[in-house]
């Protein structure tokens, strides 16, 4: 009984935290003090909830009592400056910032998706909001922002630390955009969508290849994002993107959780729901003719769902989509992307062709993702020696467990 109430707390937890923060950051516009005071009454649940039982509203417990602690912050900071008659002359603290327990489920906005337009502060760069947003929405830990972002720990590290500092400095409160600045902030958004989901679909460390958890709620405030703006083809595409490609899941991992690639999945186990609505939307979404990033990809996605195997792709297809989206972004994993294609299309020797620039590319320094695709790609030209010595270097260079146990199973299978 008491795992099984510990194993709910952290499933609450996960999905609860990104809910509490974005009213008590709305409430009280301090973004680093409501972090602080969100984590407290985590904390407190995490003692309270094993002995006493889980709240029959969790939501409000947690919400009610980081406000508390905004509030006992608030009080201790007038006292200490003498300025308690000008701020509580009329109204105590604790009746300004804490709403009565019944009416705190009562916001009809998703609070996880006003969160995250709300961390596009002003005061940020857009590459600072997103990791900010990773941190507060995506609940990722600091060395994943820096997978994500291709730069180390340390550095992203110091990227949040400074955003935050930013913040408090520049004296603007946090608060809900205006109908202009959410559609200045769509963007950055939907990009904080997409990091959460890859990570949630494969993991860039740790046991497990996937994190449901993550992938799952991505996909839930892409819906909700949709149905806000139905009309817009980026979102479309990035919620056809998600569905196309979490339709593999179950296919992708083994019965120990060993990763299987996508050329040896068994697509009798792919969801066809997802895919039939996946295409839909992208279908649907291209045809309003303002063709986005998130809509190629999710485009390239249902060319692979829709291949009966890996030999009866769309190859020239999937090359000409990539070929456009290089053309929309310098991103290396593109870049990575575009080589395999061109390799299924013109030859392997054409694809390691494409993969010598990013050598010199900052971004896949510390990346296994560059050697694992050249040891594929030698493979495939017959270099085993070379195809082995690739696939090892990619495997002490991944921080995920299943990632390396495959690509060291690769190496292992090679003469």
């Amino acid at each position: 009984m008491t795992s099984r109430l510990q194993a709910s707390g952290e499933h609450l937890f996960r999905d609860l935290a990104p809910q509490v923060l974005g009213v008590v950051v709305r409430r009280f516009g301090d973004f680093a003090a409501s972090e602080d005071a969100v984590q407290e009454a985590l904390i407190a649940a995490a003692e309270q909830w094993p002995k006493e039982g889980v709240p029959e509203n969790p939501r409000a417990w947690l919400i009610h009592v980081a406000s508390r602690r905004m509030t006992d912050q608030v009080r201790a900071e007038i006292s200490r400056r003498r300025r308690e008659a000008a701020v509580i002359a009329e109204t105590p603290p604790e009746e300004q910032v804490v709403p009565a327990p019944d009416t705190i489920d009562k916001v009809e906005e998703d609070d996880t998706l006003v969160l995250l337009f709300m961390c596009c502060h002003p005061a940020l760069t857009k590459p600072t909001a997103i990791a900010l947003m990773l941190r507060a929405v995506g609940g990722l830990t600091t060395a994943e922002i820096g997978n994500a972002f291709l730069v180390p720990e340390a550095t992203m590290a110091q990227r949040i630390s400074r955003a935050k500092q930013s913040i408090k400095t520049s004296g603007v409160r946090f608060r809900m955009p205006t109908p202009e600045e959410r559609a200045e902030r769509l963007g950055a958004v939907l990009h904080v969508l997409y990091l959460v989901f890859n990570e949630g679909y494969a993991s860039s460390s740790g046991p497990d290849l996937q994190r449901v958890d993550l992938s799952s709620e991505a996909i839930r405030l892409a819906r909700a994002l949709q149905s806000l703006l139905p009309e817009d083809g980026e979102v479309a595409g990035l919620l056809a993107l998600m569905l196309l490609t979490d339709a593999r899941r179950a296919a992708r991992t083994g019965p120990d959780g060993e990763l299987i690639p996508l050329d040896e999945q068994d697509r009798s186990l792919w969801d066809r729901k997802a895919i039939t609505e996946g295409v839909a939307l992208v279908t649907q979404a291209l045809s309003r003719g303002q063709v986005g990033a998130y809509q190629l990809q999710a485009a390239i996605a249902a060319l692979h769902d829709e291949a009966p195997s890996t030999k009866e792709t769309d190859w020239p297809q999937i090359l000409a989509l990539y070929g456009l989206l290089r053309r929309m972004t310098d991103n290396p994993m593109v870049t990575l992307s575009y080589a395999i294609a061109a390799a299924m299309v013109h030859g392997p020797a054409t694809g390691l062709g494409l993969l010598k620039p990013l050598d010199d590319d900052p971004r896949m320094a510390t990346s296994h993702r560059l050697a694992a695709v050249r040891g594929h790609l030698y493979e495939l030209a017959g270099d085993l020696a070379e195809a082995k010595a690739q696939y090892r270097a990619a495997a002490a260079r991944t921080s995920s467990t299943p990632e390396r146990n495959y690509l060291i199973t690769k190496a292992g299978k090679l003469p």
